[in-house]
């Protein structure tokens, strides 16, 4: 029972029977009954290397680290113990249903309660899981031709502090006055060439850049036919807001077909528009070359790993708690190790 307190992971399915439904707990822990078999459909390699990534994490916390998961606070011994457990397992290449016993009998198994149905205290018992992709698009270190377009380095006047109000911390700007107030919003920096003097690279299409201030990140095809890794950097501190939804809201597509192609193939089509759907975000993000790494980061600053890696909302799973899908869905068909961005 000790190691199975000290060793923890997480364990998530989009499809484990008995969804729960009618708990506030963005985790659970099932009953034994409740958990599926646990076996993973990719190479072991990678899900080796996303461990040991996880592991490398681990290590530069702070000794006095805490983290809580469900009702219970995790010290980061406990979390380096269960990495360096699991690990083990995974090293001594067990037959599947090896695996899945001695993963049941080593670890505490948490179930994600999933998304909030926006009634008090209730939950749907399902989770989006989204992925992970690196656009790879041409572009020019300088403004000739078609490349008209910039992405921008964070610039001097981007400051952070705290909200008088909140605590919060927020990225701004100073005014000439001494004030601190909220950095410009896409619209004020397009329209005002705000930023001139930070500009990194030019794209040919608008919307290429829109889609990287989303992605925030990606692979730059320069004019000598070089490649270069662009990543995120910092925001303007606006809330992102979706022009997918706008364009559901405006009966212009239905929900099922605002994806990136669709929206893309809209904005194409409907030129006119263009300019106020993609100034609906008022986000806007900020980039630098990526010089240490082939691959993107994520959130804790380590590489994704392909086929591992997946994005999940903080508020279900800590950062720094390692989650591992370990049964093929129809959403995500393979295992994903969370590293959020």
């Amino acid at each position: 029972m000790a190691l199975r307190m000290a060793a923890l992971i997480l364990f998530l399915s989009l499809s484990w029977p008995n969804a729960i439904r009618a708990q506030g707990s963005p985790l659970l822990v099932p009953s034994p009954d409740q958990i599926p078999t646990l076996r993973d459909d990719m190479d072991h390699q990678s899900l080796i290397l996303a461990a040991t990534h996880h592991l490398d994490y681990l290590h530069t916390l702070s000794p006095t680290a805490k983290i809580r998961i469900g009702t219970e606070i995790y010290s980061k011994a406990c979390l380096l113990e269960s990495m360096e457990t699991f690990l083990d397992l995974l090293k001594q290449r067990l037959c599947p249903a090896e695996f899945d016993q001695a993963v049941r009998e080593k670890f505490i198994l948490y179930q994600a309660g999933g998304r909030n149905t926006g009634k008090k205290n209730e939950r749907q018992g399902e989770m989006l899981i989204t992925g992970y992709y690196e656009p790879l698009l041409e572009g020019s270190l300088t403004k000739s031709g078609p490349f008209i377009h910039p992405l921008y380095a964070a610039p001097d006047s981007l400051i952070s502090y705290r909200d008088s109000v909140t605590g919060k911390k927020i990225s701004g700007r100073q005014e000439s006055s001494g004030n601190n107030v909220p950095f410009w919003t896409r619209g004020e920096i397009e329209e005002g060439n705000l930023l001139a003097g930070s500009e990194l690279v030019y794209l040919k299409d608008p919307v290429d850049a829109f889609i990287l201030h989303v992605q925030g990140s990606g692979k730059i095809r320069l004019r000598d036919d070089s490649l270069r890794a662009l990543q995120f950097a910092a925001t303007n501190g606006r809330e992102y807001k979706s022009i997918g939804k706008l364009l559901v809201d405006e009966d212009k597509m239905s929900r099922e077909e605002a994806t990136m192609p669709t929206i893309r193939n809209y904005l194409r089509q409907n030129p006119g528009e263009q300019k106020r759907i993609l100034h609906h975000n008022p986000r806007f993000v900020f980039f630098q070359w990526n010089k240490k790494k082939d691959s993107p980061t994520g959130s804790i600053g380590l590489p994704l790993t392909a086929g591992r890696s997946i994005a999940v909302d903080p508020d279900t799973l800590p950062t720094g708690v390692m989650g591992s899908h370990f049964r093929t869905c129809p959403a995500l068909s393979s295992t994903g190790f969370c590293e959020t961005r």
